[in-house]
């Protein structure tokens, strides 16, 4: 690992003013289950850390107006023992839950999650996020693409948003708050994920010298949701494919739904066609299976990934018939 400086910041300002303007300047240090990780592999060499884990500010789960604000410096097991999440959020908790394993959970923050780099192999390798030769050819392409993006993979992005949280959060409307020395910003956490066009931008709507503080989570009243991951095995793994499900319900039939996808595009992919396919009908094998195919209607599968195709029909199908089930 480089050597690099190490700050300390005990206020949100505070740690911003210490921010750099590149990312070759300054990272920010939280749970670092990924940080740490990448530094000691050479993928990311910042020249100093700002450390932020003794900001009180940036913890704990306030119920507000519109539902709950959890703090970016929140773990993923404290998110998993939230009584309000495991009951009125039901979709999240599972995902919370099925996440990494108790370990990292216990570390792992969830500005941090949402921030968290692709697990890419060519990107993790040295290669750049866009993951190209010495000609500019893309190595994904005519390499060994097993795991990468099935949909939102026209070029030059390959790689597959990493965050098995995101996907939940996107389908129930969540948005971040980032800060910075020039005051602060909220967006929907859909448009916080980007496809990067090339290796000076990151997948992030994050600029070197802001800090993710918090996630507005809406209120999930009168909605019933769920998220279906498929993987290799129970224990902790990468999914291949998740579908995240929120329904809003007039008697059997579906008034308004999200479905968002996850592992199988750059960013948590929310699918128009599937939400198209199940409104104003009921939830049933049949309309879930209509959704599962619709919702992959447009994947562009590369040589080694075709099975994507089916997991993420599966995944959409399941996770919609478990929502109606809620």
């Amino acid at each position: 690992m480089r050597a690099f400086e190490y700050a300390s910041a005990t206020s949100v300002q505070q740690a911003v003013s210490l921010l750099g303007a590149s990312w070759e300047e300054t990272e920010i240090l939280a749970g670092g289950s990924d940080l740490l990780a990448l530094m000691k592999d050479d993928v990311v060499h910042p020249r100093r850390l700002v450390n932020i884990k003794e900001i009180g500010e940036l913890r704990g789960i306030r119920g507000v107006a519109e539902g709950l604000r959890i703090g970016a410096l929140v773990t993923l097991n404290e998110l998993a023992e939230e009584t309000r999440i495991r009951q009125n959020y039901p979709a999240l908790w599972h995902a919370v839950d099925e996440a990494a394993s108790p370990q990292i959970r216990n570390v792992a923050t969830l500005g941090g999650n949402l921030c968290q780099r692709p697990r890419c192999w060519y990107f993790r390798g040295g290669y750049g996020l866009l993951a190209r030769g010495a000609q500019g050819e893309s190595l994904v392409v005519k390499g060994d693409n097993r795991y990468h993006a099935i949909l939102g993979n026209e070029g030059p992005a390959y790689f597959v948003s990493p965050s098995t949280i995101a996907p939940v959060l996107v389908a129930y409307g969540a948005r971040i708050r980032l800060v910075s020395p020039h005051g602060s910003r909220e967006l929907p956490l859909e448009k916080f994920f980007r496809v990067p066009r090339s290796e000076c931008y990151r997948e992030h709507d994050l600029a070197p010298t802001e800090i993710v503080t918090e996630v507005l989570l809406p209120s999930a009243g009168g909605t019933r949701s769920a998220s279906y991951e498929v993987r290799q095995k129970e224990a902790f793994d990468w999914p291949y494919a998740t579908a995240s499900v929120v329904l809003r319900m007039s008697g059997n039939t579906v008034e308004s739904a999200r479905v968002v996808l996850g592992h199988v595009a750059p960013i948590p992919w929310p699918s128009r066609e599937a939400q198209e396919a199940i409104t104003g009908k009921p939830i049933s094998e049949e309309t879930a299976t209509a959704a599962g195919a619709a919702a992959v209607a447009s994947a562009k599968p590369l040589d080694r990934n075709r099975y994507k195709v089916q997991l993420a029909k599966v995944a959409v199908k399941r996770a919609l018939l478990a929502a109606a089930r809620a």
